[in-house]
């Protein structure tokens, strides 16, 4: 997945160097138990789960100024601010597309589990990062540096049906 300029730029067979933002918001999710839940599907449900996830997911996205870098198995992973800046707005964009994202796996049933519900661990955190395409066959724009670590493990700490956001996120949106 390439953000639009980036891919455009590509295209015009342009080199896409690595970039320094001063101020991003970074957002982990992850499905609460998941190996648990993918060991009582058979595994055409286990993707149909993860699709009609991430679809709606996907479509929340398109209501934000966010872009999606990457899901890997039942991680989510995305980022305001970048490739085009947004001031601060990044902060807000991202803590209102995860409230959305919560809303949306409060309702939503398992069609193979109709007993069993999602529970989404939500990990946000503010301040710099690098971006930049990595490899020539499949390029990938990838995020890196201390603020998308943290957000990382702030998401990987958290509880079910919980969002863990660092302070400076918070005072932003409050002030």
């Amino acid at each position: 997945m390439l953000p639009r300029q980036v891919a455009a730029q590509l295209k015009r067979g342009q080199t896409v160097e690595p970039e320094g933002f001063d101020s991003v918001t970074v957002f982990f999710s992850d499905v609460v138990k998941f190996t648990q839940l993918a060991a009582k599907c058979l595994p055409l449900q286990v993707i149909s789960l993860l699709n009609q996830l991430f679809n709606a997911f996907d479509h929340i996205i398109e209501e934000h100024d966010a872009y999606k870098v990457e899901s890997i198995g039942d991680g989510y992973l995305c980022v305001s601010g970048l490739p085009v800046r947004n001031g601060f707005n990044h902060i807000r964009e991202i803590v209102e597309m995860s409230f959305c994202f919560m809303e949306y796996v409060k309702s939503f049933r398992i069609p193979s589990l109709p007993r069993e519900s999602v529970e989404l661990r939500i990990g946000i955190n503010s301040g710099p990062c690098v971006a930049g395409v990595v490899g020539l066959s499949m390029p990938r724009y990838c995020l890196f540096g201390d603020t998308v670590n943290t957000a990382s493990r702030m998401e990987s700490n958290g509880k079910g049906l919980k969002i863990e956001i660092n302070i400076y996120s918070i005072l932003v949106v409050l002030f």
